[in-house]
């Protein structure tokens, strides 16, 4: 399994956690690479397969090979500051993702082919910057939440937007389920609200005491949330109530929150294991079934002296995928999406 963090110096972190063949009573996070790729601070990471990609405030994204632990090349059509990425990944192939998707601080989502990296459309979603989104299982739908306090639907399919509404407040968060997409999750300051992914009904709220900055949806209903609270907190969204907490799981804020779950058909993963990231520099994996005991101690942990700003994660097969390249869009591959 590997995790990917992203720092305020511009630095991104790679780890890979190892596991004894018998049991998880003893992890380690092996370095696999330290790279100042950014000229100024990382907003966002994302992992699938044996692929990563950053974004920053340097309007670029970075692409990583996990297999071999290089940087692999970038891409320079942004136009403004990277907020938010996403990599789509069919269930029916796991080891590399098909598309990747990205907001942007000028509220634009730009879709890019994932073999190779070229840009194949942008949609101008919201009047100010997008602060997150997310892409529905299928592959059609795409959610995002911008700084104009609004929500949008895009059509991946058609490349439009196809949904548009204001919110009470400005979301911060949006995320699917991961079981089917019949719910996604909204982080608004001191609360997330769950809802039902075919209307946007709203099915139930989940106060937190301080301002949440990462979500990550669990199994079995399970929604982990984080923030300036400093607690790893699991949410049943069924009944709305906290399922257990692991209370000051940080020294500072946390600002990212990764599920490891067991991949099926495979060995990879295990469903109790969740890392966490704080801006304290400190990367933590937790047993989440340790979380009712008092002091519950994490089974890894890594210091990277760093401000962290954003946590991705996800397991690896132990296969090489060529890519097909990276570089630089045309207009000629924009107008044909």
């Amino acid at each position: 399994m590997s995790i990917v963090a992203g720092s305020y110096e511009r630095f991104i972190w790679g780890f890979k956690l190892k596991t004894l063949k018998h049991s998880t009573e003893s992890l380690t996070l092996s370095p696999l690479f330290t790279f100042p790729s950014h000229t100024s601070p990382i907003k966002s990471v994302a992992v699938s397969g044996t692929v990563a990609v950053s974004g920053g405030s340097d309007d670029t994204i970075k692409i990583y090979d996990l297999t071999t632990s290089t940087e692999i090349g970038s891409l320079t059509d942004p136009t403004s500051t990277v907020t938010t990425l996403c990599l789509y990944t069919p269930q029916t192939s796991p080891a590399f993702p098909r598309n990747l998707f990205s907001g942007f601080d000028d509220g634009n989502v730009s879709f890019y082919d994932a073999d190779p990296f070229v840009l194949l459309k942008s949609v101008k979603v919201h009047k100010k910057g997008v602060n997150d989104l997310c892409v529905h299982p299928s592959g059609k739908l795409a959610l995002t939440v911008g700084r104009d306090s609004c929500l949008g639907m895009v059509n991946l399919v058609r490349g439009r937007r196809s949904f548009f509404c204001r919110m009470e407040k400005e979301g911060n968060l949006v995320e699917y389920d991961c079981i089917g997409g019949e719910k996604f999750f909204m982080g608004m300051d001191e609360k997330v609200s769950v809802h039902e992914s075919e209307n946007a009904k709203l099915i139930v709220e989940l106060p937190t005491k301080k301002k949440v900055l990462c979500i990550a949806p669990g199994m079995n209903g399970l929604l982990y949330t984080g923030g300036e609270d400093r607690n790893l907190t699991a949410w049943d969204t069924d009944s709305g109530k906290v399922a257990y907490s692991i209370e000051d799981a940080h020294s500072a804020r946390l600002k990212g929150i990764v599920v490891l779950s067991k991949i099926e058909g495979t060995d990879e993963g295990e469903p109790f294991l969740v890392a966490s990231a704080s801006s304290d520099g400190i990367i933590r994996v937790w047993d989440v079934r340790m979380a009712t005991k008092d002091k519950p101690t994490p089974l890894a942990e890594v210091n990277t002296k760093s401000r962290l700003t954003c946590l991705a994660g996800s397991s690896v097969k132990s296969l090489k995928k060529r890519f097909g390249g990276s570089g630089n869009s045309s207009k000629e591959q924009d107008e044909a999406a």
